[in-house]
């Protein structure tokens, strides 16, 4: 199974747009500990106004909205807002343990992004020592408030098998949940799943119908593999032409395996014309990038010179793109 794995930027998925402003926030406000927690906090208007500024970039202007909402409600929301502000260090000095602590603030009155958060905190250590235990715990509890991200990172730990015994039927269960709710990334774990036949039945059109749900959200590895089935009909009324265009799609976005398959599709001509510039290139590129292949190699070398160099000409920038990312 490919690509299956923790997301590790410890951070919310939170929309920035706009610039910061330059000065930086002094006050460290503290919640009330004798309100009561709310089990799913309501947007109020001056949270919104605070999230609202924080989208434009006005990172001081948020800060100081969900301090004042936080004085005046207490409120998990704005809580969990102080938090990212300090964990990004946006407009104000970056600090890991406060983020922390405005998360676990958060997360005790019922927050869900504020559970995610912490919980990827405690699954690097950012803010504090490791702690997988504490951050399974947290990914159930947002789980179970419809948190979908949670929800698939949960799922992963059922399938790594270490928090708790190996239950890929649990980890299918929460994977559902996540893509039910839109996650690409749990679209094409459990497509995996289904392809395989652990936790579900094996089903071809269901691992296709979620391979294309997560490759239309834009999913990589979900791309190739729908391509893949596309291609040779599995699972999906087979469609040589618009799987070599999402080939293409996945290639350009750095894909080896697209690389690949694009590679051959041209040398052969099933799908696109033949092209051997661009088959020779995108073999190139692709075993650079570690999808070696024999066949084409044995392609390569029936090419004529020019052929050969007017495809190494057009690999080099992928090929310095590679080397770059090695470094």
């Amino acid at each position: 199974m490919t690509t299956l794995r923790l997301a590790i930027a410890a951070t919310l998925t939170l929309a920035l747009a706009g610039a910061a402003h330059a000065e930086a926030a002094r006050p460290t406000p503290k919640a009330r500990p004798d309100t009561a927690p709310a089990a799913t906090p309501v947007p109020s208007p001056d949270a919104d106004l605070a999230y609202g500024a924080y989208q434009r970039g006005y990172y001081m202007t948020a800060f100081a909205l969900a301090t004042k909402r936080i004085e005046d409600k207490n409120d998990p929301a704005s809580m969990t807002l102080l938090g990212q502000l300090y964990a990004e260090g946006l407009g104000i000095a970056q600090d890991d343990v406060r983020a922390a602590e405005w998360y676990k603030l958060a997360a005790d009155r019922g927050d869900r992004e504020a559970m995610f958060a912490l919980a990827m905190f405690r699954i690097v250590g950012r803010g504090g020592d490791k702690n997988r235990d504490e951050a399974a715990k947290l990914f159930a509890a947002a789980a179970k408030l419809g948190h979908a991200a949670s929800a698939y990172n949960l799922a992963l730990l059922y399938m790594e098998g270490q928090q708790f015994p190996q239950d890929f039927a649990r980890a299918a269960e929460l994977l559902r949940q996540a893509a039910n709710a839109g996650n690409p990334e749990a679209q094409y774990a459990l497509a995996t799943l289904h392809k395989e036949g652990r936790g579900v039945k094996k089903d071809e059109r269901e691992a296709a119908r979620l391979l294309g749900a997560a490759a239309l959200a834009g999913n990589l590895d979900a791309q190739v593999e729908y391509a893949i089935a596309l291609y040779n009909g599995a699972g999906i009324a087979k469609d040589e032409a618009a799987a070599c265009e999402l080939l293409k799609k996945a290639a350009r976005r750095g894909s080896p395996i697209a690389q690949n398959r694009l590679a051959r599709v041209l040398a052969t001509g099933r799908g696109l014309p033949v092209n051997a510039v661009e088959a020779v290139k995108w073999h190139i590129v692709s075993k650079a990038a570690g999808a070696s292949d024999p066949w084409l190699d044995d392609f390569m070398q029936q090419q004529p010179n020019e052929t050969r160099r007017a495809a190494e000409k057009q690999a080099r920038p992928w090929l310095t793109l590679i080397a770059a990312s090695r470094r």
